[in-house]
């Protein structure tokens, strides 16, 4: 084939892609049952460390306006060391010495937890919408009962209109059974629950071809209608935060884990704000959207187990 002609078939099957991609993001208004996480990141200012109550109010406000629509909404929240370490006064140095052992942190948990849980529901209740708080490590997933009970209390909550609030139990969790970031946690509920759209609050674009802060010629990715080998191994071990724990390899395997129960996911910045939301349900072209494969033979727990 003549140089231009391959160009010109390469141009049309992205042209194609493109085309695709619209038309499949114009029918996420309708997925009526939505996991929406938040890391760290995106919580806290990132000049000081400190919880963006303004953000958490706009989550708040996004989240139950989804729910006004008839959309049954669960959010998986980062965040509660960080809180916890605000409360302490660590996040200015006081008793940093001690920071780094793993009770210190779970301390930081424990006392965050409870501090931004309140926040939440302070929040929430300005929107007449009431929230619950669930709390799970590896051991929730793994354990058929405890899956089980997740499971059956999750959607009670949902059936009473209630919006239930994830996180991982840091306080109980050792290292051997730690889930290790929200982006995991988050797949994870969205396909123990059946989810049809997991959203990804990050401080990231998306998915890069590599990674855009070492390779300036590093592509961005808008849609990805299967998720191949080659995908895969764009992932990286890093987080471009310091207070986040996943990076954009984590950020795939959840991408694994969604699509493969038959759950479209996104990756969005929240650099302009949280109303990222309400773009991405009226079918606007931001972030990467990977598209549902249902894939019968795929094992949540069998992979949980093999990954982490």
């Amino acid at each position: 084939m003549h140089f231009c002609q391959q160009l010109f078939v390469q141009k049309e099957v992205t042209q194609k892609e493109t085309e695709e991609n619209l038309s499949y993001r114009s029918g996420l208004k309708n997925r009526k049952r939505i996991v929406v996480k938040i890391g760290s990141s995106s919580l806290l200012h990132p000049e000081t460390g400190r919880l963006d109550y303004h953000r958490i109010d706009h989550l708040a406000e996004e989240l139950a306006d989804l729910k006004n629509q008839g959309k049954e909404v669960i959010l998986v929240s980062s965040g509660a060391t960080a809180v916890g370490r605000e409360v302490l006064g660590e996040d200015r140095g006081i008793l940093a010495h001690d920071a780094g052992r793993m009770s210190r942190k779970q301390a930081c948990a424990s006392i965050g937890q409870a501090r931004l849980i309140m926040i939440y529901q302070k929040f929430f209740e300005e929107y007449n919408q009431l929230t619950g708080q669930v709390l799970m490590t590896k051991t929730t997933i793994v354990n058929p009962t405890s899956r089980e009970n997740l499971e059956g209390t999750i959607e009670e909550l949902l059936g009473l209109g209630v919006i239930p609030i994830v996180n991982e139990n840091d306080v109980v969790a050792t290292l051997e059974y730690k889930l290790g970031d929200n982006d995991s946690l988050s797949a994870m509920v969205a396909s123990i629950l059946k989810a049809d759209l997991l959203i990804l609050l990050s401080d990231v674009d998306g998915l890069y071809t590599d990674d855009p802060r070492s390779n300036l010629h590093a592509k961005f990715i808008e849609y990805v209608p299967q998720l191949t080998e080659e995908i895969m191994n764009m992932g990286k071990e890093t987080t471009g935060s310091g207070v986040g724990t996943g990076g954009m390899n984590t950020k795939l395997h959840a991408a694994r884990m969604a699509t493969a129960s038959g759950c479209d996911m996104l990756i969005v910045n929240t650099k302009n704000g949280v109303g990222v939301i309400a773009d991405v349900m009226n079918g606007e072209n931001v972030g990467t959207l990977f598209r549902a494969n249902e894939d019968p033979t795929f094992d949540l727990i069998e992979y949980v187990e093999e990954t982490y």
